[in-house]
């Protein structure tokens, strides 16, 4: 068994842990809705890949291998969707405050580091369907700074944001 292998998914399994208990911290602290729900999905999806985590490190060490039964799936993110819906529930919205932003910036160094992390493991697999499963986490950890990144974005200036999103242009166009 590569020792190494196992450690490293031990550091991942504290990691989604770790960061799982920062995002309910801030979804229970934040009274900015858009922060509220976004905080609260990611929770909620760190808390899977943790459980994904956890049966494969469980699997890994018992076989000293590449579990064969282990599900390489892990359910999409749909934190694009969860914003959107509480960002439209939600017109004239009033920027995130200081500890908002300092939260979503703490976060969206979590997630690149999580994303190299994954990537890394990703990378010096030999094993195709290791290769996969962490890929599979480095997408969805990608998608995380991506909406973390628009959360910033969002609490900087709303109304920057919506008119982005909505590409309207002063002309009435």
């Amino acid at each position: 068994m590569n020792k190494d292998r196992l450690n490293a998914l031990e550091t991942a399994l504290n990691n989604e842990m770790n960061e799982r208990e920062f995002y309910l911290k801030h979804s229970e602290r934040t009274s900015n809705p858009v922060g509220k729900a976004m905080f609260l999905q990611i929770a909620n999806e760190e808390l899977e890949h943790h459980e994904r985590l956890k049966q494969l490190h469980k699997k890994w060490e018992k076989e000293e291998k590449w579990p064969e039964s282990v599900p390489l799936v892990v359910s999409d993110s749909n934190l694009k969707t969860t914003m959107q819906k509480v960002v439209d529930a939600t017109q004239n919205q009033k920027p995130g405050d200081a500890d908002d932003l300092e939260a979503v910036r703490t976060a969206i160094a979590f997630e690149a580091e999580g994303v190299k992390f994954y990537e890394k493991l990703r990378d010096s697999s030999q094993d195709k369907r290791e290769k996969d499963f962490f890929n599979l986490l480095v997408t969805i950890e990608n998608e995380h700074l991506r909406s973390l990144i628009e959360t910033e974005a969002f609490f900087l200036d709303p109304g920057q944001w919506y008119q982005q999103k909505e590409h309207g242009g002063l002309d009435g166009a």
